[in-house]
């Protein structure tokens, strides 16, 4: 995979658990039409709570392998029935301080026309760090950030909102 794909959504059916570096689906099919591939990202648990991982392989439809980070497991033990997503976010997002791990958006040349008028607006499309917050007299105040300009992201993610 290159440095970053295209696609903010590759793939999330089922639920996992992580022991080590191996990932084990229940309800999953990761191996089914070459969907996910070494080097994409794995981002676990409701908005990214229990970390993200680069994809080494995949073993079969309910095993991936993650890549060792500094020759150990790159996140910590978690339980089954956990929910997840794999994208192809640029790798050297991962584990940086400036956005949380869900505050990294892959957004389309449509959805920079939708947003245009609106507090999120963007100013190109790509992977996106967006940041939001109140300000003192209590005023949406909103940061957005292009990290990587593209115009052919796929996939997005559910849960970008482009509305005052």
């Amino acid at each position: 995979m290159a440095l970053w794909g295209k696609k903010d959504s590759v793939y999330s059916d089922g639920t996992i658990a992580v022991s080590g570096t191996t990932v084990t689906g229940t309800g999953t099919t990761f191996n089914t039409a070459g969907l996910i591939t070494e080097g994409d990202v794995i981002s676990i648990g409701a908005g990214v709570t229990q970390g993200e991982a680069v994809i080494a392989s995949v073993t079969n439809g309910t095993t991936l392998v993650l890549k060792q980070k500094n020759g150990s497991a790159p996140i910590s033990a978690v339980a089954a029935g956990a929910s997840y997503v794999i994208s192809q976010k640029p790798q050297s997002l991962l584990n940086q301080t400036q956005y949380s791990a869900s505050s990294i958006f892959g957004v389309d040349e449509g959805e920079v026309g939708v947003a245009a008028n609106t507090a999120y607006s963007v100013t190109h499309g790509g992977w996106v760090g967006i940041t939001s917050y109140i300000d003192q007299d209590g005023v949406l105040r909103v940061k957005t950030e292009t990290l990587v300009a593209t115009g052919t992201i796929e996939g997005d993610a559910e849960n970008v909102k482009y509305t005052d």
